[in-house]
């Protein structure tokens, strides 16, 4: 009896099981019920278009970046002057290259600079550039033998009127490179412009034509690269036009040069173009007439036969056996006494058209101009001479 009641409720206790799961699928509305999968299909041939139309793309992309780095497709051939200096990264020099023209994806470029170690190949200075040049030959074409962008540099203020041997002994002094280097390029490198003397050994053949100005240089900046740096900043100064106009007149560039130095060691820096018409008119002019016979008699030229002179020049200065000596000597010294700045260049380049003959400096610190010696000597006879 206690076995068949054991079973019995057994059995019962399976029953109420089932009925109390049926009951809550009923009550839960088919909460427990399976869902059928979805089946998805993908179109065949909408997958291979969508294939083909993203290689396309990436094709088309691949072949504008690949061809402006092989320089394909540039168009007719142009060139560019492209500046590097020590303020600028590959970013700023990427933007450059783009604003000349010759690149069109500056993303592209400095990826490729970085795999390339460019700030290891570009250096500072002014550079020729191409649009047939691809993006190594840019980069080769930027590169400066005496240092890169990671190199140390100094930047350097060359004064209006220094002479050579002043300039120099300046950039010695901001470690450009040594004295004693750069006296020797001086003398003895050769630098390809015309109106430098390369079979002289003289520094002084490049009076006049290291052209004042702030420049920037590496530590121990290649000598000759140093001094080209000014002479190729002059060479960029000269107006074509203008310098024709002198031409027309009988003055070739050197002669300019020397007029310009002139004037640059005599002005106060407001007065160039009277300075330069006293100079031309002496030289033009009736000299017998106003008593200096094509004479310039600048003292400042004298001086640069005196580097060594102190106190008022004297009587016997002004006898001084020297070419540069033009108090004997009719006309221009045989070379600039400096180097001059823009405005004088510009100044003996078109002089003003005036009737003086004479200039003093006054109290005032500026000079006065007289088209006649009674007048100029009463001046210099006068409290208001300052000389």
């Amino acid at each position: 009896m206690a076995d068949h009641r054991k079973g019995d409720t057994t059995g019962w206790d399976a029953q109420e099981v089932r009925r109390a799961a049926q009951s809550e699928h009923r009550q839960g509305g088919g909460a427990v019920r399976r869902r059928k999968k979805r089946r998805h299909f993908f179109n065949p041939l909408t997958y291979i278009l969508f294939v083909l139309v993203v290689s396309a793309i990436l094709a088309g992309i691949g072949w504008l970046l690949a061809s402006d780095l092989c320089a394909f497709n540039r168009g007719e051939r142009t060139t560019a002057t492209v500046e590097i200096t020590a303020d600028d990264d590959m970013g700023s020099i990427a933007n450059k290259l783009e604003d000349a023209g010759l690149i069109h994806y500056k993303w592209f470029f400095r990826l490729f600079a970085a795999v390339a170690n460019a700030d290891e190949k570009i250096g500072i200075g002014t550079y020729e550039l191409n649009t047939d040049m691809d993006y190594r030959a840019l980069i080769v074409g930027m590169r400066n033998s005496s240092g890169n962008m990671n190199s140390d540099t100094v930047r350097v203020t060359i004064p209006e009127g220094y002479t050579v041997e002043q300039t120099i002994a300046l950039l010695a002094k901001n470690d450009v490179n040594t004295e004693e280097a750069l006296l020797e390029a001086a003398k003895t490198a050769t630098f390809d412009y015309d109106y430098i003397d390369n079979d002289s050994e003289e520094i002084v053949r490049l009076e006049g034509y290291l052209f004042p100005d702030t420049y920037e240089f590496y530590v121990g900046h290649d000598p000759k690269g140093a001094l080209d740096k000014l002479i190729s900043n002059f060479n960029s100064k000269i107006d074509d036009e203008k310098l024709a106009k002198a031409e027309e007149r009988g003055y070739d560039l050197e002669d300019i040069v020397i007029i310009a130095s002139l004037i640059e060691k005599e002005t106060d820096g407001t007065d160039q173009g009277n300075i330069a018409s006293v100079i031309y008119n002496r030289l033009e002019g009736p000299g017998d007439k106003q008593g200096t016979y094509g004479l310039l008699q600048i003292d400042a030229s004298l001086l640069y036969a005196l580097p060594d002179h102190e106190g008022p020049i004297t009587q016997a200065d002004m006898q001084t056996d020297s070419p540069y000596n033009l108090y004997v000597n009719a006309g221009l010294p045989p070379t600039p006494i400096a180097n001059p700045g823009l405005a004088a260049i510009e100044a003996a380049m078109e002089p003003e058209a005036t009737d003086y003959y004479y200039y003093a400096l006054g109290t005032d610190g500026k000079h006065h101009f007289f088209t006649n010696y009674q007048d100029h000597q009463s001046f210099v006879n006068s409290s208001e001479y300052g000389g």
